[in-house]
C-alpha cells in the first residue's frame, strides 16, 4: 500500500487510523453542531471539540454538499474562504487543516494562505486540481464522481457506455463504477480515495451503500490509502430504525469495520468516540506474526481484484489472481534453503507459491490447499514450524 504524507503526517498501512473532524461555514449546512460563520467560535470550537478530543485533520467546508441545495460558484467560496482562514488562524491546537472544494482556484487559495491539504468531493471533475495539489505538494482526497461539478459523488448518473465501453457498462454494477469513478483523471502520488457514501442523487440507493461497504476492501487495489465518511448515514440507520440524532452507535460499530477492512481516514463529526471505534477496528485487523526475523501475513484480500494489486506491487504476474483468491499469505525473512523447501511442499497441495521482488514468499491457494501447507509446515524444523504455527493460528 502506498502510504501518503499529509503536511508531515502519515496516512496509510503504516500508520494509525486517521480521525478527521469537520467544521462548516456554510450557514446552509443541515448538521447544525459544526457549523459556525464567527471565526472566534469556530477555533473554540475546533480547539476543544475536534483536536482536542482526538482529530488528526480538521476537514472545512464552504458549502453544505447536500444535494437539495444550490451549488456555489469558485466566487461565491472564496466569499467565504476568510471566514475559514480566519479560523485557522486563530485554532491554537496541532492538526492537518483540510479545505473541501471542488474547485481547483478555490483550493489553490486556501493551500497559499495556510490550508495543508483538499478534500476534493468532485473527483477532479475540475481538470486543474491534480495539478494545483501537485504543484503544492498537498495530500487531495478523492470523492468518486462523475466528471461534473455540478453533480458531485452521483456516480450512476455517468454515461459509462460513451466514456468507457458499451459492453463495460452493461456489466458494471455500482461498486464497480464507484472504482472506475476514482480511477478517472488519475490520481496524484498523494491522493486518497473516499468512494463516496451517501445520498448523491435519487438514483443512488441504501443497497448501493450497503454493497460498497462490504466491498470496502477492493478499494485498496488502487494503492492509495482511504477515506470514508459514513458517519450517522442513513444506510447505517435504517438498518437499526434509527433517526440521524440516534444514529451514534452504529455509526461507531461501521467504524471499527471500516478501519479492518482497510480504511485508513474517518471523516466524522463525532470525534472522541469514533476515534476509540477506529483504534479498535485496526488492534484486530492485524493479521501478522512476527518471530524473531521471520514475518508470516495473511494478505487482506476478499477479491481477485484485490489480489491482483497486492501482486503486482510485489513482481508477481497478476494473473495469477485470475485462478487464485481465496487465501493469500507472505512471508519474509526466509533462508533461501527454506524458501525452496516450501516450494516443494506448496507443489504437493492446492495452492501455488510466488517469489517477490524483495525475496517475500507468497502462498495464494484456496483454503484447503493453505490447510496442507500448514499441516506440512508444522512438521518441519525450525524456521518452518515457526511458519506452519503462524498459518495455524491465523487459519483458526
Amino acid at each position: 500500500m502506498h502510504n501518503v504524507d499529509a503536511a508531515g503526517l502519515g496516512i496509510g498501512d503504516d500508520h494509525p487510523p486517521r480521525i478527521m473532524g469537520v467544521l462548516n461555514v456554510s450557514e446552509e449546512s443541515p448538521y447544525d453542531p459544526s457549523v459556525y460563520d464567527d471565526p472566534g467560535e469556530a477555533a473554540r470550537y475546533v480547539d476543544e471539540e475536534l483536536i482536542g478530543a482526538g482529530a488528526d485533520i480538521v476537514d472545512i467546508g464552504l458549502e453544505s454538499a447536500n444535494k437539495r441545495f444550490d451549488v456555489l460558484s469558485a466566487d461565491e467560496e472564496l466569499d467565504r474562504l476568510h471566514v475559514a482562514l480566519e479560523t485557522i488562524e486563530s485554532v491554537s491546537g496541532d492538526a492537518v487543516f483540510s479545505i473541501e472544494t471542488r474547485y481547483a482556484e478555490v483550493a489553490d487559495a486556501a493551500l497559499s494562505k495556510g490550508f495543508d491539504m483538499v478534500n476534493d468531493i468532485a473527483g477532479f471533475a475540475d481538470p486543474e486540481m491534480p495539478t494545483v495539489c501537485e504543484e503544492h505538494d498537498v495530500a487531495v482526497a478523492k470523492m468518486a464522481s462523475p466528471p461534473n461539478l455540478e453533480r458531485p459523488g452521483a456516480v450512476e448518473e455517468t454515461d459509462w457506455a460513451a466514456r468507457k465501453s458499451a459492453d463495460w457498462a452493461e456489466r458494471a454494477d455500482y461498486v464497480d463504477q464507484v472504482y472506475e469513478a476514482l480511477k478517472q483523471n488519475g490520481l496524484t502520488d498523494k491522493t486518497i480515495v473516499d468512494p463516496a457514501f451517501g445520498g448523491w442523487s435519487e438514483a443512488q440507493t441504501l443497497e448501493d451503500d450497503r454493497e460498497t461497504f462490504r466491498r470496502l476492501r477492493e478499494f485498496r487495489a488502487l494503492d492509495r490509502p482511504m477515506l470514508v465518511s459514513i458517519n450517522r448515514k442513513n444506510f447505517l440507520g435504517e438498518i437499526a430504525g434509527r433517526e440521524t440524532d440516534e444514529r451514534l452507535p452504529v455509526s461507531l460499530a461501521a467504524t471499527s469495520m471500516a478501519v479492518e477492512r482497510g480504511a485508513h481516514v474517518i471523516r466524522t463529526h463525532d470525534v472522541a468516540e469514533t476515534r476509540d471505534a477506529a483504534l479498535i477496528g485496526d488492534a484486530f485487523s492485524e493479521r501478522s506474526r512476527t518471530v524473531d526475523d521471520l514475518s508470516v501475513t495473511r494478505l487482506d484480500v476478499h477479491s481477485s481484484r484485490e489480489l491482483r494489486a497486492y501482486l503486482d506491487e510485489r513482481g508477481v504476474d497478476p494473473a495469477v489472481a485470475d485462478d487464485w483468491y481465496a487465501l493469500a499469505i507472505e512471508i519474509e525473512g526466509l533462508r533461501s534453503e527454506d524458501r525452496d523447501r516450501i516450494r516443494s511442499i506448496v507443489d504437493d497441495a492446492d495452492a501455488s507459491v510466488y517469489r517477490g521482488t524483495n525475496n517475500q514468499v507468497l502462498i495464494v491457494g484456496s483454503v484447503t490447499g493453505i490447510s496442507a501447507v500448514k499441516t506440512c509446515l508444522r512438521d518441519e524444523d525450525g524456521d518452518l514450524s515457526s511458519v506452519g504455527e503462524s498459518l495455524a493460528q491465523m487459519l483458526e
